[in-house]
């Protein structure tokens, strides 16, 4: 009865002790197998072999202790047997057992200690390796701009007397040529659809630098809305990003545009919210009329078996619609026009006899409702902008809420205010640093995006024509701290203090914040080439504004002849 008693209590410690060591066991394979904690840039020390050796060494001592311990444990175990009664005999076993355990149990504890100690010697950094992270940037804790001084004001000011102000001039005369031109191929393009099935053309809305007087960089470039509506009885349902909570990051500021029958939209209608009587009929929602479950959609332009907008089949549309048109109207002309990028199907470039050119784009959009929020298909490729996950995706532009902003705050700004010009120099400034070592993350929209956070939290007497270098300094201060911080927030997506007076829609007002260098958190290499390109750019600032300002090269041309129309 006691032998029997006794045995349950002996086996409790040493089973714990046992799943103790099962323990330690997994945790020195976890620690040890490359395949869990893969080593990425580790770096191997150059005594690699001699630790290697030594550890074997010290492996094969440990063995040999172990089977010293074992041989003792046995012996002690034998003399016990002999001398003690046969009802201890179970319990001197237990107890030699929990004893070997422990002994085992404190090898493994030192094996795990030389196997941490091990593991941290080799994945220290080198030296040479010490802040080389790129999130540890330089900057932080430093001075603003690396300590990089930009020209005085009288630098600056006959910078940009001799070399931009010239480019107003030229961007007003290139404004009124392409205008003519559009307006002439809109028309025609009118003119070959069919109103009862073909998509309805609109006029044109300039966007973007060349219609906000801040355009620097050559050749001199027209951004042109081209909204479009369905023939009857469709018309097109916009559905924003923010109107659902489970959109991707990197979705936020795409939408899509559902194609709709007339008959079949119900909302607004009582015919979709009440139970008519048999008596009753709805006259634009007759029961003739009503979807039909797993019908078949056939509306315009529409991704296969969906009832959303294709971007792609847009392009291909307006691309087809642009060429015939101009078929139509190229008689009249003495220059030719041509397609200037293949990806981009409004992308137009008009062709003289002289071997100049004039490029401009045509973008097809779709308006947001009654904003002034506009669905593009496309747009003008900013380096470190994203690509919709779905040809169904259309991204909201919010280009005419710009310009409607920054002639807003002109007016409210003194005389000859500085903004645009700050605009203007860093904007050149960017366009030639990107001449000399590639393009980086960094866009003339971040830089705007900068200016118009500026001109909010600014008052109004901050932007006289005597602060330009003041002002120039601080968007410059403001694009490092936020290229260092990865956070640049889109302008007006979730941002409160955006004046009611721009009649932005509610939904984008009380939307998350949107950050437009969020791919930067992603794209590690494309963040280090776009600070070392930014610091690069101010270091050569000084010296480029000073040979810009004495010789004015020849890309800064005037403007070709308005062509004779025949």
């Amino acid at each position: 009865m006691n032998t029997c008693s006794l045995a349950p209590l002996g086996k409790a410690p040493a089973m714990a002790l046992g799943l103790f060591r099962v323990c330690l066991v997994v945790v020195t394979a976890i620690i040890n197998h490359p395949l869990l904690f893969p080593r990425e840039n580790a770096t191997v020390p150059e005594n690699e072999e001699e630790i290697i050796r030594k550890m074997q060494a010290h492996q094969e001592k440990l063995q040999l202790e172990q089977l010293r311990l074992e041989e003792e444990v046995a012996r002690l175990a034998a003399e016990k047997e002999a001398l003690e009664p046969v009802a201890e005999e179970g319990q001197q076993q237990n107890e030699s057992r929990v004893a070997w355990d422990l002994w085992s149990t404190l090898c493994m504890i030192l094996f795990l200690v030389i196997e941490v100690w091990r593991q941290d010697h080799q994945d220290g950094p080198s030296p040479e390796c010490l802040g080389g992270d790129e999130d540890e940037l330089p900057g932080l804790q430093g001075a603003p701009l690396r300590g990089l001084t930009l020209p005085n004001k009288a630098t600056l000011d006959h910078f940009y007397e001799r070399c931009i102000r010239g480019a107003t001039a030229d961007a007003a005369r290139t404004r009124e040529f392409v205008e003519g031109f559009v307006d002439d191929l809109l028309e025609a393009l009118r003119s070959l659809c069919n109103r009862d099935t073909d998509m309805e053309v609109e006029d044109f809305i300039g966007v973007d630098s060349m219609y906000e007087n801040w355009q620097v960089d050559k050749p001199l470039l027209c951004n042109l809305f081209v909204p479009f509506m369905p023939p009857e009885p469709f018309h097109f349902h916009p559905e924003l990003w923010c109107s659902s909570r489970s959109v991707p990051l990197d979705r936020q500021g795409y939408g899509q545009i559902k194609v709709v029958r007339a008959d079949e939209d119900t909302r607004g209608c009582i015919c979709g919210k009440t139970k008519l009587g048999e008596d009753m009929l709805c006259l634009l929602h007759g029961k003739n009329n009503l979807v039909q479950p797993g019908r078949e959609v056939k509306d315009p332009l529409c991704a296969r078996d969906s009832p959303y907008l294709d971007t792609m089949q847009v392009m291909k549309w307006f691309q087809m619609a642009l060429t015939r048109a101009w078929h139509r109207i190229a008689h009249k002309y003495e220059f030719d026009l041509a397609f200037g990028q293949l990806e981009t199907p409004g992308s137009l470039k008009i062709k003289f006899r002289s071997g100049k050119f004039m490029p401009f784009n045509l973008i097809p959009v779709i308006q947001c409702d009654d904003s002034d929020l506009y669905f593009v298909s496309y747009l003008p490729r900013e380096p470190s902008g994203g690509t919709p996950a779905s040809s169904t995706d259309w991204l909201l532009s919010f280009a005419v809420y710009e310009r409607h902003f920054l002639r807003m705050t002109s007016k409210a700004l003194p005389e000859g205010a500085c903004h645009l010009s700050c605009l203007q120099i860093a904007s050149f400034l960017l366009s030639k640093q990107s001449r000399l070592t590639g393009p980086s993350g960094l866009g003339n929209y971040h830089l705007k995006t900068a200016l118009l956070h500026l001109l909010l939290a600014r008052r109004a007497a901050d932007w006289k024509a005597g602060q330009l270098d003041a002002r120039l300094q601080e968007l410059l201060c403001f694009l490092e701290k936020s290229l260092l911080e990865k956070k640049l927030h889109h302008f007006f997506i979730g941002n409160r203090k955006v004046p009611e007076a721009m009649g932005l829609p509610e939904a984008v007002r009380r939307a998350e914040p949107l950050n437009l260098f969020r791919p930067f958190v992603l794209q590690r290499r494309l963040y280090r080439k776009t600070v070392d390109s930014f610091y690069e750019m101010l270091k050569n600032a000084p010296a480029l504004i000073n040979e810009y300002s004495v010789h004015i090269p020849s890309d800064h041309a005037s403007l070709p002849q308005k062509a004779v129309i025949l």
